[in-house]
């Protein structure tokens, strides 16, 4: 069995915990090495280096890997260091899947919506088509993770060929802001004798 050193794209803040469970079960199966895993203060530390350190980290990070699996929370399509990531990957040949992990219990014992496919957020210069096209996603839970982890990375290696065409980023989708709050009318009075 090959050695197979992957690279992970996630969104840091809100999916602590899901991350952590595939993080885990990474380091439980044998074969895998996980690469692009920072913890939170330290992502907080390269972030005040500015974006030509990201950049570097980035780049230092795909060194020896054959693909990137893109854990797909709620909010990681929107994440501008993630589209940076799959690009990357896709310009350097690595392989790409998606992971979603919203159904992961979070720090809070809940589950979170499914977010927006990250692939999403390319297309192709040539035909137009998003890169969503030829990704292949699956779910943590639903596609039992833990057991096919490893399988998903072979087949996507296996089967990857990088098409003969550009990728452009188009803008990830903003999140949403909520609007202004307009208080409910008061009930109109009626004046005695009025209609």
């Amino acid at each position: 069995m090959n050695m197979r050193r992957v690279f992970f794209s996630f969104y840091h803040e809100g999916d602590k915990k899901r991350i952590g469970v595939v993080r885990n079960h990474g380091m439980c199966k044998p074969g895998i090495e996980a690469a692009g895993y920072i913890d939170a203060a330290e992502w907080e530390e390269l972030k005040k280096q500015g974006d030509d350190a990201i950049e570097k980290w980035i780049d230092e990070q795909l060194k020896g890997t054959s693909i990137t699996a893109v854990l797909i929370g709620e909010h990681t399509a929107e994440r501008r260091w993630v589209n940076e990531e799959i690009f990357k990957s896709y310009e350097k040949g690595n392989a790409l899947i998606g992971i979603y992990i919203h159904n992961i219990k979070g720090l809070d014992e809940k589950t979170t919506p499914k977010g927006p496919n990250p692939f999403d957020n390319f297309e192709f210069l040539k035909s137009g088509d998003s890169l969503a096209s030829i990704v292949k996603t699956y779910d943590w839970k639903d596609d039992d993770g833990y057991n096919n982890f490893r399988h998903w990375i072979e087949t996507a290696i296996a089967s990857w060929k990088k098409p003969n065409d550009d990728l452009k980023k188009k803008k990830p989708p903003k999140p949403p802001v909520p609007g202004p709050v307009t208080p409910p009318r008061p009930p109109r009075r009626r004046e005695v004798g009025s209609r």
